[in-house]
């Protein structure tokens, strides 16, 4: 094995046969996305036998061998910063975190620095897994930058692998809180549609046949003014899923800048509360703890901005 680099051995089993690679290669190495597997296979990091398979769509059959060779992280050039955290648990392999709204996850183009990502550098001082690569150190999942509520980084390897284990059999617990307008109907139901990048402004996801499969479970909490409180529990974990479905069925996130379509009203409201970001809190995580097996869960509250748009729109 080459310095710098690390090895990954996929051999297909028969129920992956004909599923193509980069597929087949993101269930049989869960700790790499499926996005960063088809950047190795293009740069010719993944071979079988002695040759370089470039293409990620090629189809696979059983029992074919595959070797990801995967290059150690760069030294980041994130820059630790004394940004505050609000800390749910943390030990010596992972951290759960209470983000607020606003704050982005991880550095890309617009926010280099001010991230959560950041933040944890200094916390952990620098004792993150280095699965996630140079921008995404110790990142298992994310939430979008003006969603709220609860995420799980990861301090080691070991950590990392068997958390993105449990996220690739959508085994973890994650629920939100999230005010919608109008009123469900059921009042409780399932949304069972593909999502995908639109094909009308690439920015945005949209429900299109051929997505990939995306699931939420919704209930009522409470019936507002021209509103509902719902819970939304995710059992896959698709960018913009809860507000993507919540709006295929006609009722959008209040405050929701991409997907939203609030009456005359309910933007009165909004200006005048200042809240301009999508209703939408990650209230509740659960998952098994990937080295000590123990059964963890947790709660947070939805934050201040949330909870004054919901008094002001509780029925009286």
């Amino acid at each position: 094995m080459d310095a710098g680099v690390s090895v990954r051995q996929a051999i297909v089993p028969d129920e992956a046969a004909g599923w193509r690679l980069d597929r087949t290669l993101a269930t049989l190495v869960p700790t790499l996305s499926r996005e960063r597997l088809k950047s190795l296979i293009s740069a010719g990091s993944v071979t079988r036998g002695e040759q370089a398979v470039r293409d990620p769509a090629i189809k696979v059959k059983a029992g074919d061998s595959y070797v990801v060779s995967i290059p150690d992280p760069k030294p980041t050039h994130n820059e630790a910063q004394d940004i505050p955290l609000v800390i749910a648990f943390e030990d010596e392999h992972l951290i759960v975190v209470d983000k607020p709204a606003g704050l982005v996850v991880h550095p890309a183009c617009g926010n280099l620095d001010g991230t959560l990502v950041n933040a944890l550098l200094h916390h952990c001082r620098g004792s993150l897994s280095g699965i996630g690569g140079v921008e995404r150190p110790g990142i298992v999942h994310r939430i979008d930058k003006d969603t709220s509520g609860l995420m799980v980084a990861a301090k080691t390897d070991r950590a990392h692998a068997g958390l993105a284990a449990q996220f690739a059999k959508h085994s973890i617990d994650r629920r939100y809180r999230a005010i919608v307008s109008g009123r469900p109907r059921p009042i409780d139901g399932t949304v069972d549609a593909p999502l995908g990048r639109s094909p009308a402004n690439r920015k945005k996801m949209a429900v299109v046949p051929g997505g990939k499969r995306a699931v939420t479970h919704y209930r009522t909490i409470e019936t507002l003014i021209g509103a509902t409180l719902v819970e939304c529990r995710l059992e896959t974990g698709r960018t913009h899923q809860v507000r993507v479905h919540m709006a295929s069925i006609g009722h959008p996130l209040l405050g929701d800048p991409f997907y939203g379509r609030p009456s005359k009203e309910q933007r009165r409201l909004l200006d005048g509360l200042g809240f301009h970001r999508q209703a939408l809190h990650a209230a509740h995580l659960g998952f098994i703890h990937p080295v000590t097996s123990a059964a963890l869960s947790f709660e947070s509250r939805i934050p201040a901005d949330m909870q004054e748009l919901f008094s002001r729109l509780l029925l009286v």
